[in-house]
């Protein structure tokens, strides 16, 4: 299986393994950026975690030569303090989010992650109950809809939904290329957008894999946790791959570095401010990379240094 680490150098070069300590790696997937923090930083070690077993199984694998200075833990981001907390961690140097999907979930059919493949309506990064078919089959009309247009940014939502609606009437929606040739059929195969290299289904499978995997809900919560986690002089990185992501962690760690503001002055409290930003714009793939994985295209990096 093909897995390349998206800004690989950029991570490794804002979190400063170097330094050593503690870093953990919230979203361990297949262990790529984990085993180059580990190699850069001779003394550092690393707690990985991730909801899915299988990634956590191979990830194991690809880690074992670093010995006792990893540990692996099976969880949600969203619940970081908690799950340091139960590995008697109070404290850490360096955190790593990479918010994408991971090649591993990509290239697996079963999974039901990627309409280039035949598979499943599936979608789930880890356990659960909610699946990709629930949503296109038993949502409402509207509700599909807010979603499509909330979470992909589908202009066309509404055309969308209502023909995704109208076809399941006749019989549950159930495979990835069904449910594309819909979408593709509702929209025309340039997707109403001249000469776009995006596929005219990849906003509507992006809407609802953030459904099924609440993957906004408690990523500002995230970021709280991380920050509050890390010592000082601590770094956080976190690699988002689209605009709603993005436009979460920008504000977020804008606000933590601006601080409280005072009634009285309308300025910020200079002692309220927990961290200082390290990108002011974030960091972006290079053409090269893009070349090399094309998955890296819209990837967006930002990163932070507790104070």
């Amino acid at each position: 299986m093909r897995h390349i680490p998206v800004l690989l150098k950029e991570t490794v070069g804002f979190l400063e393994p170097e330094r050593g300590g503690l870093f953990v790696d919230c979203t361990l997937g297949l262990g790529g950026h984990a085993e180059a923090l580990l190699e850069a930083g001779p003394d550092c070690r690393l707690i990985g975690i991730d909801c899915d077993p299988e990634a956590l199984s191979l990830a194991k694998e690809r880690l074992r030569p670093f010995g006792e200075r990893v540990r692996l833990v099976p969880g949600d981001f969203a619940e970081l303090e908690k799950l340091l907390h139960g590995e008697r961690v109070e404290a850490v140097d360096g955190i790593l989010a990479d918010l994408g999907v991971s090649s591993l979930q990509l290239d697996t059919a079963a999974r039901g992650f990627s309409f280039r493949r035949e598979g499943p309506l599936d979608m789930r990064m880890g356990p659960g109950n909610l699946t990709a078919a629930n949503v296109v089959n038993q949502y409402g009309e509207a509700e599909l809809e807010r979603i499509l247009r909330e979470y992909g940014e589908e202009k066309k939502a509404r055309r969308i939904a209502r023909t995704v609606a109208a076809k399941r009437r006749d019989k549950p929606i159930e495979t990835t290329t069904e449910l594309r040739d819909i979408v593709v059929g509702a929209l025309g195969r340039g997707g109403g957008r001249p000469r776009s290299r995006i596929d005219p289904a990849t906003r509507t499978f992006q809407a609802i894999r953030i459904e099924v995997n609440r993957e906004l809900v408690g990523l500002e919560t995230f970021i709280d946790q991380a920050v509050r986690m890390m010592r000082r002089d601590g770094r956080l990185v976190v690699i988002s791959y689209h605009s709603l992501e993005d436009r979460i962690v920008k504000n977020r760690l804008r606000d933590l570095a601006r601080g409280e503001v005072d009634q009285i002055t309308g300025r910020p409290r200079s002692e309220t401010q927990v961290i200082e930003v390290l990108t002011r714009r974030p960091a972006r793939p290079s053409e090269e990379e893009v070349a090399l994985n094309p998955r890296a295209r819209s990837a967006r990096l930002r990163a932070a240094r507790r104070i």
